[in-house]
């Protein structure tokens, strides 16, 4: 029965091509637009490390002066898990997550070894030994430092697959020298693609969110002795010496923690606030209050997901939902185009459930065809965003997911827009509609 209908609908549409044409052209600009924007969407939002986000915390303090009447939650939000050289340091030492690791991000003046090579500048990251097991970086060649070599300040590095490629063609560069900032490191690690999006540790270190990745990582006790300088510095006092920026107040490191589970948050608050208590009772801080959102969380609080992306997509379903009223529109003058049609294949026998059947089989194709070209339109939005020159602009790209979600979404249209034609057909009486032939 079901291909009988589908010839049914083949046939009307060969004999209404127009509203076919119009139909299916009014439903893929709907879904063209509401895919490219839903895909932006995902892409922004979406979750750096699914296989362990819950168990990854930002720790927040509050380092500003007894003065300071900025609410926690604002100070939060804009600085994010940044903090002073003694607290990071003070908290990694306490060892009370499986794992942690200060960092700040910094310019690599990166300097070729072959004679001809110009220098360029990359992304940079110096951090704590935790750094590359906690956020599931790993490694093509080699592998990181210890605490150790953060420790003894060593000269080594670990670089990106991408900067292996054009430095070394790719092959194991383990044990190669490596000049960053006029200074040598010697390569122990290479890492595979990995380019977490969102870039999440780097949202309050004044880095970009999305793109490629780091190119260089570094030790950052390595790092500070040679004076590379951090990307972000928050200053909240007067009287110091910015030189000298492990005593100064001013925050600067953000520190991450893995935590064997999301159950162990609360105990790491307590440890936290007991922390800013103790401190409080030195002299050293002011204020209290603490947070410990998780990666989610965190991404969140810093408003990582612009608030004009989730404008355009309530905007491009607004759309959509206008496109699938017009299709109503169409498939209801198609109906009534019909009626003697439907009259005869009443008077014959068929049921009114069997009416209902053909016309929602023939909006189904309907949102098919849509959907197809519908998955065409949304491509070349996506072709039209990878030109602009957002951060992410380059990462629109279609995937497998948003491929089916085109069709679900073209065919729960049609069928949404198929319902009111179909019952119209359906209760047509057959006597009047043949009295009229």
């Amino acid at each position: 029965m079901f291909a009988y209908y589908l010839d049914l609908a083949l046939r009307s549409f060969r004999r209404n091509r127009v509203l076919t044409t119009l139909m299916v052209l009014a439903l893929a600009l709907g879904i063209g637009a509401s895919i490219t924007t839903l895909t932006v969407l995902k892409l922004l939002s979406g979750d750096p490390l699914p296989q362990k986000s819950a168990r990854i915390f930002a720790p927040e303090i509050d380092p500003l002066t007894a003065a300071s009447t900025t609410p926690a939650e604002k100070l939060w939000r804009d600085w994010g898990n940044l903090m002073t050289y003694t607290d990071a340091m003070n908290l990694l030492h306490a060892r009370k997550g499986v794992r942690q690791s200060v960092m700040m991000l910094t310019r690599a003046k990166v300097t070729p070894q072959e004679a001809g090579q110009h220098p360029f500048y990359s992304d940079g990251v110096a951090a704590t030994a935790d750094f590359f097991a906690m956020f599931d970086a790993s490694f093509q060649y080699g592998g990181g430092w210890s605490a150790n070599d953060d420790e003894s300040r060593a000269h080594v590095t670990v670089i990106a697959g991408f900067l292996n490629d054009k430095l070394f063609g790719g092959q194991n560069s383990v044990g190669q020298m490596l000049r960053v900032n006029d200074k040598d490191y010697r390569i122990i690690g290479v890492l595979k693609r990995w380019a977490p999006q969102p870039r999440f540790y780097s949202t309050s270190l004044g880095g970009r969110g999305y793109g490629n990745g780091d190119a260089v990582f570094l030790p950052l006790q390595s790092a500070f002795a040679d004076k590379m300088n951090p990307q972000n510095v928050n200053c909240f006092d007067t009287g110091f010496d910015i030189a000298q920026l492990d005593t100064a107040p001013c925050a600067w490191l953000s520190l991450w923690v893995e935590l064997a589970s999301a159950a162990d948050a609360g105990a790491y608050k307590t440890f936290l606030s007991n922390y800013v208590a103790q401190q409080i009772a030195l002299g050293r801080m002011h204020h209290p209050d603490v947070d410990l959102p998780d990666l989610m969380g965190y991404l969140a609080q810093q408003q990582v997901v612009p608030d004009d992306a989730r404008l355009q997509v309530n905007l491009a379903f607004g759309f959509l939902l206008i496109c699938v009223v017009n299709t109503v529109g169409l498939l209801l003058a198609k109906c009534l185009r019909r009626s003697r049609e439907i009259g005869v294949r009443r008077a014959l026998g068929a049921s009114r459930g069997a009416i209902f059947a053909q016309f929602m089989i023939e909006a189904g194709m309907v949102g098919v065809a849509g959907g197809v070209l519908g998955l065409i339109f949304a491509e070349l939005g996506l072709w039209a965003i990878r030109h602009q020159p957002a951060e992410y602009a380059k990462l629109a790209h279609l995937d497998m997911a948003m491929f089916f979600a085109t069709f679900v979404v073209a065919l729960i249209a049609s069928l949404i827009a198929g319902l009111l034609p179909a019952w119209r057909a359906c209760v047509v009486a057959p006597a009047p509609q043949l009295k009229a032939s």
